[in-house]
């Protein structure tokens, strides 16, 4: 069974700074022992108040590699890319983030959203050793229906079990997602999670009877314990 620890801040503003202070300390213990930390973002308004604060610490980024743990399938200038969203916090010009190797997914520059899952996949395993690839840490956020990274209820995505990447859709966009199967390999999950509107979400997050097809956020199950970091709007009274 995934066990969770769950660390629960005043507001939006402490969540950012202990989200800041938490992927620097995995980036820099993770650096100890490796020659390079492989790292994992996700999208959604959450995390960009902890991107920016990130983005200014003087973490030895030429050694660290980052990738996307799902994207939306429209041009990396658009504003409801996730690339876009590391454009105006992470990698704001003048930030030593900037030195760090980055991999965007590609999207409408090729085919289909299939092709970019294919092209991504391999991307990965070029990049990542292990099978399925092991990552440092990967960053989630929580929807307030259950899904994280692209994995919505009632996607086919969720069903993916051999594959590291998949296309999948919700809300409206086309998507390329990491699986469940790569989610759940990482030697540390963080989930980011903000808003009253998250509430139940959570509460069914952290319920063990709860289900996967409900609550795709449940496939994530590392050998590790996951970290949630919520702040207090988000916290459910139980």
């Amino acid at each position: 069974m995934t066990k969770y620890e769950i660390q629960v801040l005043e507001d939006k503003s402490s969540l950012a700074l202990a989200a800041s202070d938490l992927i620097t300390q995995i980036i820099e213990s993770t650096l100890k022992n490796k020659t390079r930390a492989k790292i994992a973002l996700c999208g959604g308004s959450t995390p960009k108040a902890a991107y920016s604060l990130l983005g200014k610490k003087n973490i030895d980024w030429m050694n660290v590699d980052l990738f996307l743990g799902d994207e939306r399938w429209v041009d990396n200038k658009s504003q409801d890319s996730n690339c876009f969203l590391l454009n105006n916090s992470l990698f704001k010009e003048g930030n030593p983030s900037l030195e760090a190797s980055f991999f965007a997914v590609s999207t409408v520059e090729l085919s289909s959203p299939d092709e970019s899952a294919d092209n991504y996949e391999t991307i990965l395993k070029n990049n990542l050793a292990g099978d399925p690839p092991k990552f440092d840490l990967i960053l989630l956020g929580l929807g307030d229906d259950g899904h994280t990274a692209s994995l919505f209820p009632g996607s086919d995505a969720l069903f993916e079990r051999d594959r590291l990447i998949t296309a999948g859709e919700g809300k409206g966009h086309k998507r390329i997602t990491f699986t469940s199967k790569l989610l759940s390999a990482a030697d540390n999950v963080v989930f980011l999670i903000s808003g009253s509107s998250k509430q139940m979400a959570l509460k069914h997050l952290l319920d063990p009877s709860e289900s996967w097809e409900r609550t795709p956020a449940k496939l994530v199950a590392p050998n590790s314990e996951i970290i949630v970091l919520a702040d207090k709007d988000a916290y459910p009274s139980f």
